[in-house]
């Protein structure tokens, strides 16, 4: 299992957006919907294999007759950061581990085809702090499209009371990247620490 991409969520598109710029100092790039679910976004690449994504409900979008992802249906408050995204190898493997992941979506854009597991209901798991996962089918991952900007992921803090559960889940899914930390605390909390030209910067 491996950190893949950082998700931000609104209200609206706009303020993920604008959220997501103010803290990285650079403007997103690439915009894309999701009709599956009626969700729509604007990604970033940085440096390495992962990226960050920005996303909300679509108000031109179609009804998706089921619960959107990401916890979207319920979301409230400022737009944040509210999960992260780690791919693996096998999906299907890895529900075997962790069946509370959700079931299994096959998913497309353009040239893109990946497998996401999404739970019936759209919440995130243990606050965000567990992350959804993803299978990319081929060879072909959205950083190859989105080149790199020059911020990178330096830390992915993540705190949860139940943390030495989730530790587990972490071990048993393979997880092994220096860059993300894991912590006991009273509630769920996810902050992200990006390196750049102009040092660090927290979201």
């Amino acid at each position: 299992m491996e950190l893949d991409h950082l998700v931000v969520a609104g209200s609206s598109l706009a303020k993920a957006v604008a959220v997501s710029e103010q803290a990285l100092g650079v403007a997103l790039s690439a915009s894309g919907r999701h009709e599956l679910f009626g969700t729509h976004n604007r990604l970033l690449g940085f440096q390495g294999r992962d990226y960050f994504e920005a996303i909300a409900i679509d108000p031109d979008g179609n009804d998706p007759g089921r619960p959107r992802w990401f916890g979207l249906d319920r979301f409230e408050g400022p737009a944040r950061l509210v999960t992260w995204v780690a791919r693996v190898p096998d999906l299907q493997a890895a529900l075997a581990i962790y069946p509370e992941a959700g079931e299994i979506i096959d998913l497309a854009r353009g040239d893109l085809r990946w497998r996401m597991a999404v739970p019936a209901d759209g919440a995130l798991a243990y606050g965000g702090v567990m992350p959804m996962l993803i299978e990319w089918q081929g060879d072909l991952h959205p950083c190859d499209q989105l080149g790199q900007s020059a911020l990178g992921i330096a830390r992915l803090e993540l705190r949860h009371p139940e943390a030495e559960k989730i530790g587990a889940l972490f071990g048993a899914l393979g997880l092994n990247d220096p860059r993300v930390a894991l912590q006991g605390a009273p509630e769920a909390s996810l902050q992200a620490v990006f390196s750049g030209p102009d040092g660090e910067r927290l979201l």
